[in-house]
């Protein structure tokens, strides 16, 4: 598989890129600036190349931007993305004294890309750290949802190279919304318990 990961010279996008060239894949990482892009993509043996160049024929994009930038960088790639496959990853955050809060939006980061774009998307990753990911392949399992089922399945087997446990089917794109919010309660806890949490579902086969 060819991924083009958006947001790859950050510490998400770029922990990623590693664990999916480790995994034997062939990953482009984009940004605004294409010297930055090709010198971090440098350290992780993967490609790099400007935003527009990256998404350009690969079979799977990943938005893995800050949750701010994630729907203007899409909008600017909507014409190069084309009729890509996309998977959003970022999630939507208030920082309080009380502790970090899903967004007030009814929709998801990922649904509202959907409507920005005419390529299929699929939501995941949110569970994952870009600590963990950095170390090796994120304890747990992975959870991705999606409307479009080739492209969930690009999207699952992405994310079955990238964590220790099981890439695991959610549902429909709607579900992002747990899904995104399920961020805001992993950085709580990880806040609360100085730790690296992550997502195990068990009773499944």
């Amino acid at each position: 598989m060819k991924v083009a990961v958006v947001g790859g010279t950050g510490d998400f996008g770029l922990a990623l890129a590693q664990r999916l060239v480790d995994a034997g894949e062939d990953v482009v990482i984009g940004s605004r600036d294409a010297e930055r892009a090709r010198a971090k993509a440098a350290e992780v043996g993967a490609a790099g190349a400007a935003n527009e160049d990256a998404v350009r024929g690969v079979d799977l994009v990943v938005i893995a931007t800050k949750a701010d930038a994630a729907l203007p960088t899409a909008a600017s790639l909507a014409d190069a993305i084309g009729d890509t496959p996309v998977l959003s990853v970022a999630s939507e955050l208030t920082f309080t004294k009380e502790g970090v809060l899903p967004t007030e939006d009814e929709r998801s980061i990922a649904e509202r890309l959907a409507g920005l774009l005419r390529a299929p998307v699929s939501a995941g990753l949110h569970s994952l750290a870009a600590s963990s990911l950095a170390e090796g392949p994120a304890d747990g399992d992975a959870l991705v949802c999606g409307d479009d089922p080739a492209a969930k399945e690009l999207a699952l087997e992405l994310a079955g190279k990238v964590v220790t446990g099981r890439a695991l089917d959610a549902g429909p794109l709607a579900s992002a919304r747990a899904l995104e919010g399920m961020t805001a309660v992993i950085v709580n806890l990880n806040r609360r318990y100085k730790g690296h949490a992550g997502v195990r579902v068990v009773g499944l086969p």
